[in-house]
């Protein structure tokens, strides 16, 4: 296999390897518009020459859009492989690139989010603890912190207060999101036509700098629902699932 690394000279050119694979469509657009403003902040998009799922998306912890604590390791935003490239070896492909990019430019190790059991858009926890990682925080959510140091001596990354504690006060649904997830410019707007069609108390919070991200009252900013004040789920709601939920 053969690999890529998108930057900003290159990016209009290339597909970004989600589900989605015309250019021109809102989500590739945000998503791509989203990763341009995070290149100079050292952001690595490293994909597939092949169309199809399979890249490594990844950034200095200290830049992430995520309230961590985890200075000098780098963030992995997303690994994903699937569909025809699965069980090839690629996830350690780009897994291997991250680890040996993180040594060259002095990090202690590298992090990621993940949970006990899986779940939608987050890390395999049983992939992870093969290639070596280990919890070494767990939010109120079950959403957990994974690590890989390059040292035993390396302190561990943590989640803050505000993240570690998901809750908020408004009341009905709440959803923050950001544009790092292609989905969401297209199914954020059709979740609130829908919850204004059904008389569904509905918020939704765009996370729109990394400060705000880093301050989220959640460890998931690309994705988190509440309802009431509680955190529900991480999972990409259409129109069908979030009136299903809605109606529970």
């Amino acid at each position: 296999m053969e690999y890529i690394k998108v930057t900003k000279e290159n990016i209009e050119n290339e597909h970004i390897c989600c589900a989605i694979s015309n250019n021109n469509d809102v989500q590739v657009s945000s998503k791509k518009a989203w990763l341009s403003d995070r290149f100079d902040e050292g952001l690595v998009f490293l994909k597939s020459t092949e169309r199809g799922k399979c890249f490594i998306e990844y950034i200095p912890a200290e830049n992430a859009w995520n309230p961590i604590d985890a200075d000098g390791y780098m963030y992995i935003d997303c690994l994903w492989v699937s569909g025809s490239f699965k069980g090839h070896g690629y996830s350690n492909d780009l897994l291997n690139e991250c680890i040996n990019d993180s040594k060259v430019n002095g990090k202690k190790g590298i992090c990621i989010l993940t949970s006990e059991k899986k779940k939608p858009f987050l890390a395999d926890p049983k992939y992870l603890k093969h290639k070596g990682f280990t919890v070494c925080d767990e939010a109120d959510n079950g959403i957990q912190l994974a690590y890989l140091p390059f040292t035993a001596s390396a302190a561990k990354p943590s989640f803050k207060d505000c993240a570690k504690h998901p809750h908020i006060e408004d009341k009905g649904y709440v959803l923050y999101y950001t544009n790092q997830c292609p989905f969401n410019a297209k199914y954020v707007p059709i979740v609130e036509k829908t919850a204004k069609e059904h008389n569904i108390p509905f918020h939704a919070i765009h996370i729109e700098s990394k400060t705000q991200a880093q301050n989220a009252p959640t460890p998931v900013t690309t994705y988190a629902l509440f309802y009431d004040g509680e955190y529900l789920t991480n999972e990409q709601m259409n129109d069908t699932k979030f009136l299903k939920l809605a109606a529970r």
